[in-house]
Parts: structure tokens; sequence; C-alpha cells
């Protein structure tokens, strides 16, 4: 049977049992809607592509409610950690996701097989809640078919694509509506996409030009 809840009767232990057991959820950020699963399952992960019908080309990124699990997922490179440290003091939790050399334990199919990993910490109190209850890092990616409409609010979400998952949290709109700026700092530091986090806000913080790749 499907779990749908709101913000009054979320209950987030039967979400973790639901999650653990292999189900798919869709559920609100502070960018756009997302659909997660648990990242030790390969076969969850794999669903996740199946229900948006996406190719394997393309990657998920890992939301965490915990600037400590950025560890547990990548490695920092130490000519780029002053500027990740940088970076997640002003722009964590929010619409930046930065793009790290992955840990070996990572699945190979969440990251396309390259050997990089997007992660990013949401601004908004649910999902973090959610993302804890699954072991702190959730595979995430937008709600929706590819190359269909990014749901920014619940009412947004297709009916169709909500028939594809087993758990449903009703949070009304996203505070953003805009998916987040990501950065890729695995090597010297480019913008893949342009969103919430301008490259004029993220030059000001490292002290120096970034390379763009759009």
């Amino acid at each position: 049977m499907k779990k749908i809840y709101n913000l009054e009767n979320i209950n987030f232990l039967e979400i973790a049992n639901s999650l653990n057991s292999g189900e798919l959820i869709i559920y609100p950020t502070d960018t756009v809607y997302g659909i997660g699963g648990v990242i030790s399952s390969e076969e969850t992960i794999k669903s996740i592509y199946k229900a948006k019908e996406r190719s394997f080309k393309s990657p998920l990124i890992v939301l965490i409610s915990d600037v400590k699990k950025i560890e547990e997922i990548a490695y920092i490179s130490e000519e780029n950690r002053k500027i990740v440290e940088r970076l997640i003091a002003k722009f964590w939790p929010g619409g930046l996701t930065i793009i790290l050399r992955k840990k070996e334990w990572i699945p190979n199919v969440m990251t396309a097989f390259g050997d990089t990993v997007g992660i990013r910490m949401p601004a908004l109190d649910v999902a973090l809640k959610i993302i804890e209850s699954a072991g702190g890092m959730l595979p995430t990616t937008s709600a929706n078919i590819s190359g269909e409409k990014t749901p920014r609010a619940y009412d947004e979400l297709s009916e169709v694509f909500k028939g594809k998952v087993d758990i449903l949290v009703d949070g009304g709109k996203s505070p953003l509506g805009i998916e987040s700026t990501i950065i890729d700092l695995s090597d010297e530091p480019r913008i893949i996409r342009l969103g919430a986090i301008s490259i004029k806000d993220i030059e000001k913080v490292i002290g120096k030009s970034i390379g763009r790749n759009l």
C-alpha cells in the first residue's frame, strides 16, 4: 500500500523502515521535489533510473543531512579543501551541489560509472529528517520523467510519476523552486550547471574566477 504523508502526519520511523526495505520516496527539498532511495542498495538505485526512464549515463547526486557525511562519500583534494570549506560555510545547507572524487564504496551505477559524485545538503527541515532516516545520505534526482517539467510543488507532480514510488511526502511548494548550481571541485573548479547560486556569489567566496562547462 502506498504511504502518503503531509507535514502534520509524517512518521520518520515508518519512512526509515520503508526506505531500508528498498522502497522509493518522492519528497520535497529546498530546490525542487526529488525521488530517492537508500544508497546501500544497487537495485533500489536502478529503480530510480527506471522510474525516471533515465539513461545510466546521467548520474544521481547524494543529499546529506550532516556536513560530516561528505568525507564518508568523497575525497577532498588538499588543493581544493579550503575552497570546499568556504563554499560549505557560505552556501550549505542550500542550493549548491559540489562534485568530488567518490569513495570506492559508492555504487558505480549511481555515478554513471564515473569516479566523481555530486553532494548537497538541502536547506529544508523535513528533507533533512527524511535523509537522516535513510542513514544521513540519500541518492536523489528530480521527481519527473526525464525531459518533462521539474516539479517545484507537490501539486506539480504527475499522477503517472507518483504511481511509480511507494512513499509520497506532501510538503507544499519548495522554497527555492529552482535546481541547485553544480560546481565540480574534483579538479580545477568548474561550473557545470547554473541554478540557485550565481557564479558571481561563488567567486566572491572563493576569491578566484571559475571555469564553466555549461
